[in-house]
């Protein structure tokens, strides 16, 4: 990692971890007052001193000081060269869509995101004269992947973990590939499910990382942002997509970016426990009679195990190290777990009435936990056939693992399975 200035007012310290970086980058005293928590800006226009003379800051459409204080932290924790924050996930990807300009192609995974999914299809097709192509990127050899990318292709869009079977894809490969095409397209990574402390795609070879900031970034459940990160040497793209967040002014409000920076420095607390959690929860169902197949990549059993310790940013390893952990028992990989209980879909709507600290909803990533029914819910406007073939059954419940006590989560799962399959059976 290279020297991190935290701002002009400080030595450079040489290097900064990630929770000290959660915590200082983008968060300086204020210079007027010495506040330590820099204030909310909620102004919409700016003082010049004459025309066209500022202090960086003319309309809060093009920027503000509590956004520009954000788009810095994520900068940091994503070790790009600039972030950009938009309204919500969705208006992050409207404008790297925008950004490829009309009658581009784009390879994409093919259980990607169904915002995503009906964006590319939908929106950008209409709009833009977008081509997508869906594959399997987990399973796919690397020349049908290649051959898969086409002249006019300008992004590899991967989402890894997958929602919600959790498939993970392998950055380096498809950044490999991507590069040893002649039309040599951007490769896109959302993030949204490990967060920058799990995982740092643009470390692997990303040029883009996208987020959905409402999840684990946040992690408070009361913020609707999504965010760009580009990495350097792209400063181009970066610039690109920035005048399109001024000329759409799909910005969020200052409120939501002072309340994501509050969120942003307990990440790296909040996240390792959503993982050491997740992890037991996991290990837990894979013995349990009830349950039909668990899907987590930190388990030892998981056929992508390997690719998804490869993956663990070197803080994830720092932090077990501390506490001693045991890989016997597989490593903690993100919040989320999905599983099949057995039965169908009557059996999975009685776990989510039974469960008392699993609150039926969708979204993620907050401290509370969260559990749902893709087959329903957030994928629903799938075709069945096609919710069918990517594994998404009525059976299937994913759950975000929360931050409260862990044997309190095991202890509610368990009677909220054996609840459900004894009602559903009598």
């Amino acid at each position: 990692m290279s020297p991190i200035k935290v701002d002009d007012s400080m030595p450079t310290i040489s290097p900064l971890q990630f929770s000290t970086r959660a915590i200082h980058v983008g968060n300086s005293p204020s210079a007027e007052t010495g506040a330590v928590i820099p204030p909310l800006s909620l102004s919409t226009t700016f003082e010049q001193e004459s025309v066209g003379v500022h202090k960086g800051f003319e309309y809060s459409r093009s920027q503000n000081p509590t956004r520009l204080q954000l788009e810095t932290s994520l900068a940091s924790l994503e070790g790009g060269a600039g972030a950009l924050a938009f309204a919500s996930g969705s208006a992050a990807t409207a404008a790297a869509v925008m950004s490829l300009g009309v009658n581009a192609h784009i390879l994409s995974v093919n259980d990607v995101y169904g915002g995503t999914a009906r964006y590319l299809t939908r929106v950008g097709q209409a709009t833009q004269g977008l081509k997508t192509t869906f594959i399997d990127l987990e399973t796919s050899s690397d020349e049908d992947i290649y051959n898969s990318i086409q002249e006019n292709t300008k992004l590899i869009w991967i989402e890894s973990p997958t929602n919600p079977t959790l498939r993970l894809i392998s950055v380096p490969k498809l950044v490999k590939i991507a590069a040893s095409h002649p039309s040599k397209p951007l490769v896109l990574v959302d993030n949204t499910f490990l967060s920058p402390y799990f995982s740092n795609p643009i470390a692997q070879g990303a040029d883009i990382v996208l987020h959905s900031i409402s999840k684990y970034i946040n992690g408070h459940s009361d913020v609707i942002m999504g965010a760009l990160i580009v990495r350097k040497g792209r400063e181009e793209t970066l610039e690109g997509l920035r005048f399109l967040q001024n000329a759409s002014g799909a910005i969020p409000s200052p409120f939501d970016c002072y309340l994501t920076l509050r969120g942003i420095k307990t990440l790296a607390l909040r996240a390792l426990q959503h993982g050491l959690s997740a992890l037991r929860i996991a290990n837990f169902l894979s013995t349990h009679p009830l349950v039909e197949s668990v899907t987590y990549p930190g388990l030892v059993s998981h056929p992508s195990h390997d690719l998804a310790k490869s993956a663990l940013a070197p803080q994830v390893w720092r932090d077990l190290k501390k506490i001693g952990w045991n890989e016997a028992v597989g490593v903690p990989f993100g919040g989320m777990v999905s599983f099949k209980i057995r039965g169908g879909g009557e059996e999975a709507d009685q776990f989510l009435q039974a469960s008392h600290l699993f609150c039926l909803a969708e979204s993620l990533g907050g401290v509370e936990s969260l559990a749902e029914v893709p087959d329903k819910m957030t994928h629903a406007g799938i075709p069945e056939e096609a919710r069918l073939a990517l594994g998404i059954t009525p059976n299937l419940i994913r759950l975000s693992v929360g931050v409260e006590d862990t044997e309190d989560l095991v202890a509610d799962i368990d009677q909220a399975i054996r609840r459900a399959v004894s009602v559903a059976s009598a």
